[in-house]
């Protein structure tokens, strides 16, 4: 028996088996405990509580959400509600993040360093902070619903939120994303056959003209084939506030505000090290090529910052979608506030 130990296999497997027992044994006692506390309490565990009615109000939603519906239903609404605020702040802040990232990198100075401290002042300052002051100090202070600030007579935006208008057959505008969807597939071969074209010939093909032609005529087009007869709900002062329309709340302007701003600023120090990361030689073979300093960033150094640029930028994508649950500050409803928070603790069903 002591000779079977000597072997170095056996001694491996024998106290990584044990090692299991014994962590199977801690897991499943601590198991045993909880579930006995929790029926002492009268606490259920498993996951029928998702199929009970929720009785939570959720003021804004886009699933059609009553209170009447199950927990299972309002868990999808808070989902649905984390998605739309963060994929619109990843939009914003990656368009904003790019633009400041360059500015950091122009010889104009007064640009350099108007850019350089938004990116200081914004990695300085706790986000919270940033989602109370937009919600407080900007969108607080704006007029009341009688004095809305109106863009041409359909957009209103007061401190009760912004009112849009909706159209009321939505036939056209379901045309119009699979039009989007035909336009980035169609895109995407455009840009393959034409850098084939280039390698080729020689010859460059206005590739980013042919691209927003098509943004505008395929969209159009889906408006043409669904009619132009589509009516719309507009917004309508009645009494103290708008009535029609879609409103989106001062808690999702508020919060949208601030991860846009907030990553912005780490977004654009992420692009600035990427660009920074291609080497000098370069960009000088570039302008070699009578290459303007436009074409030379586009052309010459973004696609070779853009390896570096990626890993870092998925990570801010991450932390923005995370940085969502500050929205419970201020109450929005996303999965944090109306799921973990309110169902949760309505229900006692946290475990």
């Amino acid at each position: 028996m002591i000779g079977f130990f000597r072997d170095r296999k056996v001694r491996d497997y024998f106290w990584q088996g044990l090692a299991t027992v014994g962590l199977i044994a801690v897991v499943w006692f601590f198991v045993q405990n909880a579930s006995e506390n929790m029926l002492k309490a009268g606490m259920a565990t498993g996951f029928q509580f998702l199929w009970r009615d929720s009785g939570i109000e959720v003021p804004f939603n886009l699933t059609g959400y009553k209170p009447s519906d199950t927990i299972l239903a309002l868990l999808w609404t808070g989902v649905v509600n984390t998605i739309l605020v963060s994929a619109a702040s990843i939009v914003v802040a990656t368009v904003i993040g790019f633009t400041v990232g360059l500015l950091r990198l122009s010889r104009n100075w007064l640009l350099s360093s108007l850019a350089g401290f938004y990116i200081e002042f914004v990695r300085n300052i706790p986000l919270l902070f940033f989602v109370l002051f937009w919600y407080f100090g900007v969108l607080a202070a704006l007029p009341a619903p009688r004095e809305s600030l109106g863009f041409l007579d359909v957009v209103f935006l007061n401190r009760r939120g912004l009112s849009i208008p909706t159209p009321n057959d939505v036939t056209g505008f379901r045309l119009a994303i699979v039009a989007t969807l035909v336009l980035i597939a169609l895109q995407a071969g455009l840009a393959r056959w034409a850098k084939a074209r280039q390698a080729r010939t020689g010859r460059d093909f206005p590739l980013w003209l042919v691209g927003v032609v098509l943004c505008g005529a395929l969209p159009l087009a889906a408006f043409v084939a669904a009619g132009f007869g589509t009516t719309w709900d507009m917004p309508t002062l009645r009494g103290f506030n708008y009535r029609g329309g879609f409103v989106l709340v001062p808690e999702f302007v508020a919060l949208f505000a601030a991860l846009s701003t907030y990553t912005a600023g780490f977004i654009a120090e992420v692009v600035r090290g990427g660009i920074q990361s291609v080497r000098q030689g370069q960009l000088d073979a570039g302008r070699a090529l009578g290459l303007s300093q436009g074409r030379v960033v586009r052309l010459v150094v973004i696609p070779q910052a853009m390896p570096v640029i990626i890993p870092p930028i998925t990570s801010q994508y991450l932390n923005l979608i995370k940085n969502s649950s500050f929205g419970a500050a201020i109450a929005y409803p996303d999965i944090v506030s109306v799921f973990m928070g309110s169902a949760l603790v309505a229900t006692g069903q946290a475990v």
